[in-house]
């Protein structure tokens, strides 16, 4: 813990592409507990704590304050990360703050989903009167009610509720002075970044008729509601919010995936994919978003060029099996069997005629194939 940035974790590549995640309300980072380790395969996921919740200082904020006062911790926690343009996603509260960052800092954000949160909140008073509370007489008593808000009958998270109560009054307070004054509702068609609202159909402090209404104010928005959620959906729905971030976010893995089975062919692909277990799949998902979701989908280089200078490195280090499958990939990507051949050829000169010779036997089997 600092005093001047939000405490947070990461997980996942340092590589892959950056996803923030802000937490509701009285919560601390481990709202995302069943959702974060899924998502970091493909992410480099990084959990952050409000101000006086989890590991987080409480003099980050003081009264009066604002969700933009929120949204610039994020940034300067992004900025000290070496983050520049992130995906977010946030739960009321923290979804809060992603509207604010899409209307005002549309630079830094890549993509959006806000999570059983509003344009507003139902206006001032509610949450003045809390802040009031809270600042008089702690935590202890509105965390008793935490469950009822938060989630469906029967359901609870020990550890989310002893945060609520853990929770540094005056913080929490400030918090509730940050959602008193929020209203973005003028400016919700400002939003140009990708946006998915998700909805409990049983939230009692956010009801889905919120989220449907930034859902008709943003351009191209997408709505997902969940039966059986509540207020607190990662930690009640974990499995079906990562099936609706995961189709949000991983715009890259589904590009590279198009693009794998373009050069290699389905019939390739889907059998490295028959063949996944638990212990290859984050380097399936790996091969998909970083070679064929950001290195054959740059446009610098023709498929072509790329296949040429596929068939020599492998030829330079004799990865003959992998020629194979590149030979018939240069095929699809326009290569004649004389180019192929004039490229081997070259390989003879600089990585060595042995390499070439063995490199001719493979591509000659390879193209045999096709007559």
């Amino acid at each position: 813990m600092t005093d001047r940035l939000l405490n947070h974790s990461e997980e996942g590549p340092a590589s892959a592409p950056p996803l923030l995640l802000g937490p509701s309300l009285g919560t601390s980072y481990a709202l995302w507990d069943k959702v974060a380790p899924e998502l970091s395969a493909a992410h480099r996921v990084v959990r952050w704590d409000l101000p006086g919740h989890g590991g987080s200082a409480a003099e980050l904020i003081g009264p009066g304050a604002t969700v933009g006062d929120l949204a610039d911790l994020v940034l300067a926690l992004a900025d000290a990360l070496g983050i520049e343009r992130f995906a977010y996603a946030g739960v009321s509260l923290g979804g809060a703050v992603g509207l604010h960052l899409a209307v005002h800092r549309p630079d830094r954000l890549s993509s959006l989903a806000v999570i059983c949160s509003s344009a507003h909140f139902n206006g001032a008073k509610p949450w003045e009167e809390r802040a009031a509370r809270v600042r008089s007489g702690g935590l202890a008593e509105l965390a008793e009610g935490a469950d009822a808000r938060w989630f469906t009958s029967g359901f609870t998270v020990p550890r989310l509720v002893r945060d609520h109560r853990e929770a540094d009054p005056e913080a929490y307070a400030a918090c509730c002075d940050a959602l008193a004054a929020f209203d973005l509702r003028d400016r919700l068609a400002e939003v140009s970044v990708p946006t998915l609202l998700v909805a409990g159909r049983e939230d009692p402090a956010t009801p889905p008729e919120h989220l449907r209404e930034i859902a008709d104010a943003v351009p191209d928005a997408t709505l997902v509601e969940l039966p059986g959620a509540s207020h607190l959906a990662p930690a009640q729905r974990p499995e079906t919010v990562l099936t609706a971030l995961r189709a949000h976010f991983d715009g890259v893995a589904r590009r590279g995936m198009e693009v794998r089975r373009e050069v290699l062919g389905d019939a390739h692909v889907d059998r490295a994919q028959a063949r996944q277990t638990p212990f290859t799949a984050r380097f399936q998902d790996f091969i998909s978003r970083y070679a064929w979701g950001e290195i054959w989908t740059d446009p610098t280089l023709t498929r072509r060029e790329r296949s040429m200078i596929t068939l020599t490195a492998l030829v330079a280090h004799g990865h003959y099996d992998e020629l194979a499958m590149h030979v018939r990939a240069a095929r699809r990507n326009g290569l004649t069997p004389e180019e192929i051949g004039a490229v081997l050829l070259q390989t003879a000169v600089y990585c060595g005629v042995p390499a070439a010779n063995s490199a001719f036997a493979t591509a000659q089997r390879v193209l045999a194939e096709e007559e």
